[in-house]
């Protein structure tokens, strides 16, 4: 009888520090709510990582981006101009607020924005541009604040997937006006759920905390000076997400291997695949390992995905863009190429520290079968 190989699966957290021994102090003291030590250590230590004055703590990465937008004073008949080829929540983030966002194209290389695309989007009711560090490599930043300091814009980092990303040396949160992170189950860091905003604006940070706790006066209980919202995350999740941070370094370092394993274990496949490139101003950490399709591969990128499933490999097709799902394809008012090749070709292969060599020597072999 074949040996059952197992399955590798295309996310999996690395809890491997003391993430146990922080929860069950949150247990043994009760402090299992939105108060408690681990929430200001976690906040005070992200900020300390990221370079920045203030982290602020949310109960997910797409609240905190919201909550930034509100902070930042967006309103209806504004614009954003946003990536199309992003995770949607943060085309929908601007939704929330009753602003419009605006598509822009990509870059072809690391799938980030194309900076060359943004200033010919901006119209009277432009307010902001929200590049996105897409898989973990960071977007070409100082053309686009160059962009946004003449025109008077804002500038949000969806840094969701990027925890440790560096551009030009620097890390990612504190490259705009606000940097947004996402702690999902399956990021570089994890909290379970949960998110942070990062600044180095004093009222901007005064505000998003008073937006955050329902828009309760913080010198004043139960006095509701704004309609907030309830944003905040728990001792629990902030207890699990400092253990995560004490070891990012650690968290970093296996993503990096992995994608190593992968550049070698992938020449195999010619160009048969494109693999992810790293531009000389980038430090990628490699939220997803992501390959393109060759030009002359004859399947399609979804078959080429049922096919490794069947071989017990899990993988992820690359975001669609914005302008072909239903809530924001009537945005669409030019063709995006890019955005509809990266999106048609792109695939993420599994990615996390408890792969192993093994396990990626497997893949690629597995991909190889599957193109030959």
């Amino acid at each position: 009888m074949a040996e059952t190989l197992p399955r590798i699966s295309v996310a999996a957290p690395v809890l491997d520090g003391r993430e146990r021994e922080y929860v069950n102090e949150c247990l043994d003291t009760t402090w299992i709510s939105s108060g408690g030590r681990f929430i200001t250590e976690f906040e005070k230590s992200f900020a300390d990582y990221c370079g920045v004055k203030h982290a602020i703590a949310c109960n997910n990465g797409t609240t905190a981006l919201h909550l930034a937008l509100v902070a930042l004073n967006l309103k209806p008949g504004d614009e954003v101009i946003v990536p199309s080829l992003t995770y949607i929540a943060s085309a929908n983030a601007v939704s929330y607020c009753g602003a419009t966002p605006v598509l822009a194209e990509n870059e072809t290389r690391a799938f980030n924005i194309e900076p060359s695309d943004i200033e010919a989007l901006i119209t009277p009711n432009t307010r902001g541009i929200m590049p996105v560090h897409l898989y973990g490599h960071p977007a070409d930043m100082d053309p686009i604040n160059a962009i946004a300091k003449k025109h008077g814009l804002f500038v949000i980092e969806d840094a969701a997937e990027a925890v440790g990303a560096k551009y030009k040396g620097r890390m990612t949160g504190g490259l705009g006006d606000v940097g947004v992170f996402s702690f999902f189950g399956n990021k570089i860091i994890t909290t379970g759920e949960g998110g942070m905003v990062t600044t180095n604006d004093d009222t901007l940070a005064e505000t998003m905390r008073l937006y955050r706790s329902q828009g309760m006066d913080p010198k004043r209980r139960y006095w509701f000076p704004v309609i907030g919202f309830n944003y905040r995350m728990t001792n629990i999740q902030a207890a699990i997400g400092l253990a995560q941070l004490e070891r990012v370094e650690h968290h970093l370092e296996g993503r990096r291997r992995v994608a190593a394993l992968y550049d070698k274990a992938l020449e195999r496949l010619g160009n048969r695949v494109i693999l992810p490139v790293v531009e000389d101003y980038a430090e990628h950490v490699y939220w997803m390992y992501t390959i393109q399709l060759g030009e002359g591969v004859s399947k399609s990128r979804d078959q080429v995905m049922l096919d490794m499933d069947a071989l017990g490999i899990e993988t992820r097709p690359v975001f669609h863009p914005m302008h072909v799902l239903p809530p924001y394809e009537h945005l669409k008012t030019r063709e995006l190429p890019n955005a509809d090749l990266c999106a048609g070709r792109g695939i993420n292969l599994p990615t996390h520290g408890l792969l192993t060599e093994a396990d990626i020597d497997r893949i690629a072999a597995a991909l190889d079968q599957v193109l030959a």
